[in-house]
């Protein structure tokens, strides 16, 4: 059964919501992804910097950021590629996204 983009969203949120492992600083980050995904019309490979993802989840020092964006890797919510390229922008795979959600029964 196929579900609608906002529907897949809301069933996301209500997955990531549930662990709890995360706290308010890896939820915010998640989010911050999943903009520039809808940003960048991507459901799975998404091209981020990281000075963007701090502005977009209210990260302030960027031990907090490289602290919470290496349990997201290690909990299995992305994978990131960093580019070493000054003209290309790295990028984070969501690894728990919304096309898991394509095979989902409401």
């Amino acid at each position: 059964m196929k579900i609608d983009a906002s529907r897949k969203g809301l069933m996301y949120l209500d997955n990531i919501c549930n662990d709890t492992r995360l706290n308010v600083w890896h939820i915010s980050l998640l989010l911050a992804i999943t903009r520039l995904a809808f940003r960048q019309n991507e459901t799975k490979l998404i091209r981020v910097s990281r000075s963007k993802l701090m502005t977009m989840s209210h990260i302030n020092t960027a031990p907090t950021y490289h602290k919470y964006f290496k349990d997201l890797q290690k909990y299995g919510y992305v994978k990131y590629t960093p580019s070493y390229h000054p003209g290309y922008r790295s990028t984070v795979e969501l690894l728990k996204a919304f096309s898991n959600l394509d095979n989902h029964q409401s």
